[in-house]
């Protein structure tokens, strides 16, 4: 059964993480209202920087008062310290080479208990800032799952911790916008992976929605291009 309770840990981690920003950088956080307060989420956020998570654990968590689940690599929750923190702040350790489906089902689990689990659909970094084609099992989750989904859209990580570079520089601003829920379908059609890829884009471009232009990538056409109000 789930626990809306957040734990002490990230609790601390947020306040240490939100000090360490504010010394760097003037973050805002947009649409915090729109998180659910119970029940199921799915959180997809877009990925451009190293701090992206570190953002959504430092200002999004503690607002919304909910533990957060994320699949991480198994490996980084072995390394001295590091690792023991990733674990207390909700890191569920994937094996390499073991296939997408483990990293399914565990993160099937954590949905199905009722709990909040963030992940990055576009699976690694952008080294542009701009969005990357996202990988099917996301949406596939997403689906299976029926949970609602919350999209965050994260914008100016790229210049503060961008792909690549050792350590973060400051800059003058980063915006954390959380988006409202949905939930996803399989579109109608004989053909299961043209479905799935129209799927794939209706889910992104909820986060695309949320991105200034320069950063939509290839989800770049408008609501309004789209014929949407």
């Amino acid at each position: 059964m789930a626990s809306n309770k957040l734990p002490l840990f990230p609790r601390f981690s947020g306040v240490v993480l939100r000090l360490l920003g504010a010394c760097l950088a003037r973050v805002k956080v947009e649409g915090l209202e729109n998180f659910p307060k119970s029940g199921p989420v799915l959180v997809i956020c877009n990925h451009c920087s190293n701090s992206d998570g570190m953002l959504l654990l430092g200002y999004v968590v503690p607002a919304m008062g909910r533990p957060m689940r994320w699949l991480g690599k198994e490996e980084a929750l072995r390394w001295p310290i590091v690792g023991w923190a990733m674990r207390q702040n909700g890191v569920l350790g994937v094996r390499r080479g073991s296939g997408d489906l483990e990293a399914f089902r565990m993160a099937k689990s954590v949905l199905d208990g009722g709990n909040v689990l963030t992940i990055f659909p576009e699976g690694t970094r952008s080294p542009t800032g701009a969005l990357q084609a996202a990988k099917e099992g996301a949406t596939v989750l997403a689906i299976r799952s029926g949970a609602p989904i919350l999209p965050i859209a994260i914008t100016g990580s790229q210049r503060f911790w961008p792909k690549g570079k050792l350590l973060p520089r400051p800059v003058r601003r980063m915006t954390v916008r959380v988006g409202e829920t949905f939930t996803l379908s399989m579109p109608n059609g004989s053909d299961r992976h043209e479905s799935i890829r129209l799927a794939t884009t209706e889910m992104m471009r909820h986060v695309a929605d949320l991105l200034p232009p320069e950063q939509r990538g290839v989800y770049g056409e408008t609501p309004a291009a789209r014929g949407e109000s």
